[in-house]
């Protein structure tokens, strides 16, 4: 089949490069892509904002299946306008969507649905935020209520830190105001990511990502530095007390209120002594959790996203490798604020043939034939090995290969599954 595949980040080549391996492929195209992606299959430049002109792209080139990356287009209703012209597509709805548009909308569902949050309050207006914040004291959580490319979280460990992300917010920092302001959890986070079509759900496998922009998970949040599957915390109960109690009320939810689900649910979650706890919901794959679960996915992709968007998950049963897989992710200097562009990069495809690496294009663009930085986080460096010491000692091995004078990284990626 003909299949087009939206986005241009590390999410996007990952699953590129699962895609293009399957059988069922006749011929893939990625908008816009990256330089990697176009190793997998066509880059096509196409304004993903523009429904009609995606619709149109379909019909021309036969597209029987589009496959939506990014949260971007799920919430703008990509999804629900193609399907309107006849186009089977793999992602929520933009109604679904609002489970990773709407913090203050996901802790309504929790509510309704008795699913294990944060305490929580919503604000649209920034005196009375700061009045609940000085009465709660720190440390709080501040989340915008929007998207904001992973960065609209601020865990305040102060009143004064807490006051001040509000002041930012409510100056429109992400856009428009409204605010949840959280208590602030206790324990280990983790990804994890199930499918679900209405009231259908299937269970895929967990990971664990690394926010913070430097070692030791200090500095601001950013949109993830690295990540491992799987995450040796997360155990076999825990993830059918997750499907239990989290994953399956919240797809029951979505259909009840005529908002059924058909896509990815990324659930973070906390692991508190009260037991496992919904941070949040995305509405597409972690990035770069993704990639990480797509080294380990052992089954052909393609199958399994076609039951999801057909409302067939009971048909499909992923099968992962045993061996786990680690991404350390290369980003500009001055990431999370404004990133170096069109820098230089050197010795990528050397990295990538080392054993047991692939490399990952995020940010990228080629320019006069050589390959630059276009973006905050510009590569994800992946490898897989016989444990995760292993995994990461390939994958900065690859790391160190890489010639960019201009780019960083994380040096202690996977640090809690190797303390453990």
């Amino acid at each position: 089949m003909n299949l087009l595949l939206i986005g241009s980040g590390g999410r996007e080549h990952a699953l590129a490069s699962a895609i293009a391996q399957s059988p069922l492929l006749s011929k893939l195209f990625i908008a816009p892509g990256n330089p990697g992606t176009a190793e997998c299959g066509e880059n096509v430049s196409l304004n993903v904002s523009d429904h009609a002109a995606v619709l149109a792209f379909c019909r021309a080139q036969k597209i029987e299946f589009v496959v939506v990356g990014p949260e971007g287009p799920l919430v703008a209703g990509l999804a629900d306008d193609l399907r309107a012209g006849g186009i089977k597509v793999f992602g929520h709805g933009k109604l679904a969507a609002q489970l990773e548009g709407s913090k203050a909308f996901t802790k309504a569902i929790c509510d309704a649905a008795n699913i294990p949050t944060a305490a929580y309050r919503r604000f649209n207006d920034a005196a009375a935020a700061k009045v609940y914040i000085r009465q709660q004291g720190a440390p709080i959580v501040i989340k915008y209520d929007g998207l904001a490319a992973g960065k609209g979280v601020v865990v305040a460990t102060s009143v004064d830190e807490a006051l001040s992300a509000i002041d930012d917010m409510f100056a429109g920092q992400f856009g428009s105001a409204e605010v949840v302001v959280e208590e602030c959890m206790e324990g280990e986070e983790v990804s994890f990511f199930a499918l679900a079509n209405g009231e259908q759900v299937l269970a895929l496998a967990a990971a664990q990502d690394h926010k913070r922009v430097g070692d030791g998970d200090v500095g601001p949040n950013t949109g993830g530095m690295g990540a491992y599957s799987p995450a040796p915390v997360f155990t076999a109960a825990l993830e059918a007390e997750v499907m239990e109690r989290i994953i399956r009320p919240t797809a029951k939810a979505m259909a009840a209120k005529g908002m059924p689900c058909s896509g990815v649910l990324f659930a973070g979650l906390m692991l508190t002594k009260e037991g496992p706890k919904l941070i949040e919901y995305n509405a597409r794959f972690g990035d770069p959790e993704c990639q990480v679960l797509m080294l380990r996915l052992k089954s052909d992709i393609l199958p399994i996203l076609l039951a999801c968007a057909d409302g067939k998950l009971d048909s499909v049963k992923p099968e992962w490798n045993a061996d786990p897989a680690l991404t350390v992710v290369m980003a500009a200097k001055g990431y999370p604020g404004e990133p170096q562009k069109g820098t230089i990069i050197s010795n990528v495809a050397e990295a990538s043939a080392m054993p047991g690496v692939k490399v990952f294009h995020a940010g990228t663009a080629t320019k006069d034939g050589k390959l630059v930085a276009n973006g905050g986080r510009v590569l994800n460096i992946t490898a897989t090995g016989k444990t995760v010491r292993q995994a990461r000692e390939n994958a900065y091995a690859a790391v160190d290969a890489i010639q960019w004078p201009e780019g960083f990284c994380r040096r202690d990626i996977a640090w809690r599954a190797l303390q453990s």
